[in-house]
């Protein structure tokens, strides 16, 4: 068995390379611990994909709605309004309360929101019942790929931590289904927000049943219940392991603050690089445009030319497949080609499908086109090759980001800062995903009424662009690290150390 002596370290870890490779099945507990954890992220999804439907339905029964773009974009938008404010009080409350209390709170939230949404009488009722959701919501989207990377071997954590992800895409797939469902029911779009709170309530018996985060529990001295847990997941030998590292980490806590405050994150040299680098990739995960193209995917189909509600729901819900294939091509490739070579390749594929999607609006809006096309800008009807050709951009546009930027940034932010920080930069990385949500779900409508379809497309190539360049720079490949190694690595990325990093990043190039 191969030994690593990382720099600044006061023993010895055991090397990824040579420990006994864990498969995705392997544990059915730990399996069990995540899919549970990860009916967060299908909440998640579900609140992504069913708004877009539901807003058709929504903008036929209150005329105001119909009327003002700005409704409709703050419809959307309140939920991640309250997923900004959950996500920042989701990190205080899991280092203050632990993962799975903070996860009970999110599930109650999210609940009475549905309830609200689906029996609300008026736009300003139904706006209100969006920022409860968006509450519950927020939290969970910090919550569970931390509970599920401190219950993950580091080996397959970056493909556990995906599942939630591929939970948020799933959810966003059967949110179209029961959009499709519903399309001829009478009050379409109230069983379409309602039954998103069934999702909260089985979560919230499940997690009753489940243990906490046994980093955590060790951490706060519960360190009895943290081997029972860990003991689960883990053979003797690498739990005697774990506990060590454990032993090591609450030793480094007791020598540091009692408690991290949000200022705290910023003067720590180490520690702001490993924000910059989480926070970084959540706010281009954003600005990139997936949540434009989940939002608002009907919308987009229709302004592409097909003009039928269902036909435009349909097409849409083929994307949201799409999406959550992707999401598992991506669970199989992170922990075997590493997070960084997975999120350059999807940008890269995300920025040629973006332009693919400008040139379809530009000659859909062209003089050529003119005489093929009627309607509005937002609402135009074509019967030509670029409605099509649109079509093929927005499913390439998926193709490419689902494997990468979809997953990379969560399971990234779940592994990378410090045991003290992990609930307070996770909550902060997340917020700025919300924020970022949040701007372009609030402008795209807007701008592409004000400058065009095709330029906002090509906008958000060339931030795609720069997304691929802070990646390159900013982001050290962390598959297969524990997260002792993981604080090494960022100590050595501060202080400019040119020690040999052979064995800590397997041969990846920073």
């Amino acid at each position: 068995m191969t030994l690593v002596s990382l720099p600044g370290s006061s023993g010895l870890l055991l090397d990824p390379v040579s420990r006994r490779k864990l498969s995705y099945f392997g544990n059915s507990y730990v399996l069990m611990l995540t899919v549970t954890a990860g009916i967060g992220g299908l909440l998640f999804g579900y609140d992504t994909g069913v708004i877009s439907g539901a807003l058709l339905y929504i903008r036929d029964d209150f005329k105001a709605v119909d009327e003002s773009k700005f409704l409709q974009e703050t419809i959307v938008s309140m939920a991640l309004v309250g997923a900004i404010i959950g996500a920042a009080i989701g990190g205080w409350a899991n280092d203050a309360y632990g993962r799975k209390k903070t996860t009970l709170v999110a599930d109650v939230v999210f609940a009475i929101g549905a309830v609200i949404t689906s029996a609300a009488p008026d736009p300003y009722v139904l706006i209100l019942g969006r920022l409860l959701i968006g509450l519950g919501v927020g939290i969970a989207s910090v919550t569970a790929p931390v509970y599920i990377a401190e219950a993950s071997p580091s080996e397959i954590r970056g493909a556990l931590v995906s599942t939630n992800v591929l939970m948020i895409t799933g959810g966003q797939f059967l949110s179209y289904l029961v959009n499709l469902a519903f399309t001829e029911v009478p009050g379409t779009w109230r069983w379409m927000l309602g039954v998103s709170g069934l999702p909260a309530v089985v979560q919230f018996f499940l997690m009753l049943f489940l243990p906490e985060s046994p980093r955590w529990l060790y951490l706060k001295k519960e360190k009895s219940e943290a081997v029972a847990v860990l003991a689960k997941i883990y053979e003797p030998d690498r739990l005697e392991e774990e506990i060590d590292q454990l032993s090591v980490a609450l030793e480094e806590e007791l020598h540091s603050k009692s408690a991290v405050r949000y200022r705290d994150v910023f003067k720590s040299k180490e520690i702001r690089l490993a924000f910059l680098a989480g926070a970084g990739l959540q706010a281009f995960q954003q600005f990139t445009g997936i949540n434009t193209v989940m939002y608002y995917s009907p919308t987009i189909v229709q302004m592409a030319g097909f003009h039928s509600n269902r036909l435009a729901l349909l097409l849409s819900m083929i994307i949201a497949g799409m999406n959550a294939a992707g999401t598992v091509v991506g669970i199989y490739l992170i922990d075997r080609v590493g997070r960084r070579r997975l999120a350059l390749t999807s940008l890269l594929g995300v920025i040629i499908s973006l332009c693919l999607l400008s040139a379809a609006f530009f000659l859909q809006s062209s003089g050529a086109m003119a005489d093929l096309c009627e309607g509005s800008v937002l609402h135009r009807t074509c019967k030509s090759g670029p409605a099509w050709f649109a079509i093929l951009g927005l499913a390439l546009y998926i193709a490419f980001f689902s494997p990468g930027m979809g997953p990379v940034p969560w399971a990234v932010n779940s592994e990378i800062y410090p045991q003290a920080y992990r609930g307070v930069c996770g909550g902060m990385s997340a917020t700025v995903n919300w924020i970022s949500n949040l701007i372009v779900a609030q402008t795209f409508l807007s701008l592409a009424a004000a400058i065009g379809s095709a330029m906002t497309f090509l906008i958000l190539a060339g931030v795609a662009v720069l997304a691929f360049i802070f990646v390159f720079i900013f982001v050290p490949e962390t598959k297969g690290l524990s997260f002792e190694q993981l604080d090494r690595l960022w100590k050595e990325r501060a202080w400019g150390s040119r020690r040999d990093r052979e064995g800590l990043l397997e041969g990846d190039e920073f």
